[in-house]
């Protein structure tokens, strides 16, 4: 079984083993999320990054007295964690959820680490739940994030309580240091950047109205590079936390966390 088909009244989510990937989602049968490709999957549907989101600069991190190495793209960085081609063991399966696990075992990851995903599909929201726990024997650095893509318009704007915080960056790596932003009311601007948002997100536009209510991801990343669609990625830290530190968890052998967020079209 490579990918499981969820359904709930109006809602219907198909979603992959490999990455616990979200390759399609609906309402009333229409599109939710820009329609996914396992073979590029950080372009459409929603990836998840597990055990960092987006960059780590130069690939490389130094923790706890030892250097450890990641894989790297053309950049020259490491990008959006070391799960999403992986396959996922499928651990339950209703008709509208489903619970998947996945242990992390890497030789540029200082322990084990197992992760468990669980969807569950309503009428109009679907939900995400995380938990990640460190099985290993050494501490574990930790910064969960979700890539997911929504198909708008071009009059798109997003809507947010207050003032966000931009993460400054060069070369698209934070610095540490945040810049007050207004978020709201920002139309048709071009974004690949972090923001440290502490209230739920709206997403508007002619095609639809979307709602994101986020528990322990108050980092989100806004990419507008996908035609007809942008990324609003929940993440728990910013990215290469594994140098800024910001948003980083430290999780101690036996320990474990939990993330979530819920994805709800209130007009489609």
């Amino acid at each position: 079984m490579e990918c499981v088909e969820l359904i709930s009244d109006a809602s219907h989510a198909v979603i992959c083993r490999r990455g616990a990937y979200l390759l399609k989602w609906s309402v009333s049968g229409k599109d939710v999320v820009l329609p996914g490709d396992l073979s590029r999957p950080t372009w459409s549907g929603m990836a998840i990054m597990i055990p960092f989101a987006n960059r780590v600069r130069g690939g490389e991190y130094e923790f706890e007295g030892v250097r450890y190495y990641l894989p790297r793209n053309e950049e020259g960085h490491a990008i959006h964690g070391l799960v999403l081609s992986e396959d996922w063991d499928i651990t339950s399966l209703g008709s509208a959820n489903a619970t998947f696990k996945y242990v992390l075992n890497h030789p540029g990851y200082p322990t084990e680490l197992t992760s468990t995903i669980k969807y569950t599909l309503d009428d109009n929201s679907l939900s995400v739940e995380i938990v990640i726990r460190n099985t290993g024997f050494r501490n574990a650095p930790l910064v969960v994030g979700a890539h997911p893509y929504f198909i708008v318009r071009n009059d798109w704007r997003i809507h947010v309580q207050g003032d966000a915080l931009m993460c400054e960056t060069i070369d698209k790596i934070p610095t540490g240091k945040l810049i007050p932003f207004n978020l709201n009311n920002t139309i048709r601007r071009e974004f690949d950047d972090c923001f440290l948002i502490n209230s739920d997100i709206m997403l508007e536009s002619q095609y639809s109205s979307i709602k994101i209510i986020r528990h322990n991801m108050p980092y989100v990343q806004i990419f507008t590079g996908v035609p007809n669609a942008i990324a609003i990625e929940p993440m728990s830290g910013a990215p290469d936390a594994y140098h800024n530190g910001m948003g980083l968890t430290i999780i101690r052998p036996g320990e474990e966390r939990r993330y979530g967020f819920t994805m709800s079209a209130l007009r489609i």
